[in-house]
This record gives structure tokens, C-alpha cells and sequence, in this order.
């Protein structure tokens, strides 16, 4: 098959990462694929995967009409069999100028922590918990895959060596380095970097060799950065160090001993033998064990409100301590977290399943008057969706990522009624 993937992004993310692993995936296993994107960092990696990129403008409105147009044109140029976009955006217009009038096979892949309201129902989806594939099916979506972040567990394995790396940033052999390595962003992500530079800081103050490391860039990269320096000024050493975004963070996967975080990250955490602490919102943080891992694989490596500890600083100082302070612990929780991501979330076993996702889209036809009225719903909960984002930006109370605002996420978590259900009130 000849593939057009659609990435929504190129700067370093779970969601584009996945985008660019799977397509190289699912290139090897014989077939064309092309990857269409605005420029970023990730276009490097693309092209060293010896895969053709072909760019859009960064300044554009969403939907596009001038992507829209640049991807009727290229799929008519190239012969293009399927075109699969990543997050909202990519899936609205390849519906639109290829979907609806081409009927060109579409396929979508959902990585927030809820799905947008006016997706088109006919559109294959494919989504990363299951809780978000029981709301998106409870909306009225037509095919609803399960289909977990892969992770590249041949390249990102516990023989990559990490001592350069500490090295590099003056971390002594017998400090224990706990990793953060995501984006620094008020969405998702702020609230656990805050909290486990305090907890990291509480540990250190009573004696403990341990340094957070940091990994990223981001908007809330200054309220990072206050915040670490209020924490080394209270331990009265450097414990919590930024390292800036790094395009190939595998040797701080390696040269960390615990890692802290969420989604992608904890899986990629996983994959070098590290144990993991999942982290999340309004206090949330949780070791995974055998025990906890049953919740993380139906509800996603994310989580609000209080884990069995309790909730914010207090409860992730007591996580940590355990790791930090028995290399036995560590050894036995990464043992385990490598298990589960090889037998789970492994690229290979994605890349086929993502095949087969390809195939069947191929035989699926939707019958003319359905892919109508699709179209039609969808404009109607897009337009609705942009009032209340205008509204919402009036009152200043709107959100960057609808998906992944806090009331949806909880929505979602909670098994409850999501926003992807709620274009019925629009």
C-alpha cells in the first residue's frame, strides 16, 4: 500500500513520536509511506529513517483549506491508497477534501485523553485506553480500536549506555537520578513537575543522594526553572537540574535510576529497565507494581486525584523513598516494567495491527448519504466547538488543548458521560 501519515505536530511529543515509529514500522513491513507535517525538530528524525516529508505551513488556521488542498493534490500526484491522521486536526481535513468527495480511505488515531466532538463517526479510529475507546464508541463512532502508544523496545533497551550522560552533568556514581523527560507544559504535564521537584528536595534534605534531571522545553519552562531554584536553595545543593529539550533523550532514559512521568514517557521509562512512578493531576501519583498495573492499562499512565499513598508532595516523597533508597527495589520494579512494555507495547506488534487497521479501511465502504451526513454534523460540532472557544477566550478561561483540559480528562477517567459525548447540546 502506498500511506500518507499526517502528523498534527513535529516538536518532541508522545503522540508525533508514535506518528513517525509506527510509520517506519509499518514501512518495513513492505509498503510506501509518506509523512506529511509542519516543520519541527521530530523532521530530522523522519528523514534519518530514510522516509519522504512532505511539509505544510506552520501559520495556518485549523482546518486548513490550503492543507486541505494540498492533500487532495498530493494523494491524487502520488496514488496515494490511505491517508492516516494523528489528533483532530489531520482527521478533519483528510475527511474533507478526501473522505467525503474522493472517498479515500481514512483512518484516525486519537492520543489526547478524550476525543474532540465533531469527529467524523465514520472515520476508523484508533485510540490509546480503553476507556477513552468505550466513550468513543458510546458517542456513536463507528470502529473504535484499541491500539496502546508503541514503544521501540529494540532501540530503547536496558543496554543503552547512560554514563556519558550523568557525566556530562556532573552527577556522581553513587547519586540516584530520578528523570522527568517530557514536555514542560501547563497541560497534563506542570503539575508534576512542580511536585516532584519538592518531593525530590524533601528527600535530599534528609539525607538522601538523589538529583531530579529534568528533560525538556516547553511554555512552562520559566515556572520550571523558579521552582527548581527554589528547591536546590532549600537543600542547599544543586538536586534538581534542566537539561534543556534533547532531540535523542535515550541516554538520560539510560543514565536515569528511577523515572517519573506519564503517557509516552513512562512507557519509554519502561522499556530501559527503569521503575516508574506515573504522575498526573490534582494530586495524583502512583508506583507501578503488579499490583497498580492492571489500572494503568485500562485507564492510560495518567491519573487524578489521590493514589493508594495519598495525594500531591507527601505522597510522592513517599513513592520515591522505597526506590531511592534499595537498588534491590529498583532492580525488581524495572525487571518488571520492561516485561510488561515488551509483551504489551511493543512497535512490532503495533505495526501490525496497524496494518490490518489499514486493510480493513480499505474494504470498509461507507454509502454516500451516510458520508453526508457525517460531513454535515461534523461542520455543525466544529463551528459550535470555535464559538466556545472564542467565548471561552473572551472570559479568559479557555484552554489550549480542549482534549486534555482537566474537566474532560476527569470525565473520561471517571467512566462517566465524556465531552466527545456532549455535541448533542451544541
Amino acid at each position: 500500500m502506498r500511506i500518507l501519515v499526517y502528523a498534527h505536530a513535529m516538536e518532541l511529543g508522545g503522540s508525533q513520536l508514535n506518528a513517525i515509529q509506527l510509520a517506519g514500522a509499518v514501512r518495513d513491513r513492505g509498503h510506501e509511506v509518506i509523512v506529511l507535517s509542519e516543520p519541527g525538530p521530530l523532521v530530522d528524525r523522519v528523514r534519518a529513517m530514510d522516509m519522504e516529508h512532505v511539509a505544510i505551513p506552520v501559520d495556518r488556521r485549523r482546518p486548513s483549506p490550503q492543507v486541505v488542498s494540498s492533500l487532495v493534490r498530493l494523494v491524487r500526484e502520488r496514488r496515494v491508497e490511505i491517508v492516516h491522521g494523528y489528533e483532530w486536526p489531520p482527521i478533519v481535513e483528510a475527511f474533507i477534501g478526501l473522505g467525503v468527495w474522493r472517498r479515500t480511505p481514512i483512518v484516525g488515531t486519537v492520543m489526547a485523553m478524550s476525543v474532540a466532538p465533531f469527529l467524523p463517526r465514520t472515520v476508523p479510529l484508533t485510540v490509546g485506553t480503553e476507556r477513552i475507546r468505550d466513550a468513543a464508541v458510546a458517542a456513536g463512532h463507528r470502529r473504535v480500536t484499541l491500539l496502546e502508544p508503541p514503544v521501540d523496545t529494540e532501540t530503547d533497551n536496558p543496554s543503552v549506555y547512560g554514563g556519558q550522560f550523568r557525566a556530562q552533568h556532573g552527577i556522581h556514581p553513587d547519586e540516584v537520578v530520578v528523570a522527568m523527560i517530557c514536555r514542560l507544559v501547563p497541560e497534563l504535564k506542570l503539575e508534576g513537575l512542580l511536585a516532584t521537584c519538592d518531593a525530590v528536595a524533601d528527600l535530599a534534605l534528609t539525607g538522601h543522594r538523589v538529583r531530579l534531571v529534568i528533560v525538556g522545553d516547553g511554555r512552562s519552562r520559566n515556572e520550571v526553572a523558579e521552582h527548581a531554584a527554589r528547591a536546590n536553595a532549600a537543600a542547599g545543593r544543586q538536586v534538581v537540574l534542566l537539561t534543556g529539550e534533547m532531540n535523542d533523550p535515550r541516554v538520560a532514559y539510560a543514565g536515569a535510576d528511577i523515572t517519573v512521568g506519564q503517557g509516552g514517557s513512562a512507557l519509554r521509562g519502561m522499556a530501559f529497565g527503569k521503575p516508574l512512578i506515573v504522575v498526573g493531576e490534582r494530586g495524583f501519583s502512583e508506583m507501578l507494581t503488579p499490583v497498580t498495573a492492571p489500572i494503568f492499562l485500562k485507564q492510560g499512565w495518567y491519573g487524578l486525584g489521590p493514589g493508594s499513598l495519598g495525594s500531591g508532595v507527601p505522597a510522592l516523597r513517599l513513592a520515591l523513598e522505597p526506590l531511592v533508597s534499595s537498588l534491590e527495589l529498583r532492580r525488581e520494579l524495572g525487571a518488571f516494567a520492561r516485561q510488561l512494555v515488551v509483551d504489551r507495547f511493543s512497535l512490532r506488534q503495533a505495526a501490525q495491527r496497524q496494518e490490518a487497521e489499514y486493510l480493513q479501511a480499505t474494504l470498509d465502504r461507507v454509502a454516500a448519504g451516510a458520508l453526508a451526513v457525517d460531513l454535515a454534523q461534523c461542520a455543525k460540532g466544529l463551528l459550535m466547538a470555535k464559538l466556545l472557544r472564542k467565548y471561552q477566550r473572551w472570559r479568559g478561561t479557555v484552554a489550549i488543548d480542549d482534549s486534555n483540559a482537566l474537566s474532560v480528562v476527569a470525565e473520561v477517567l471517571a467512566g462517566g458521560k465524556s465531552w466527545i459525548q456532549r455535541d448533542r447540546n451544541f
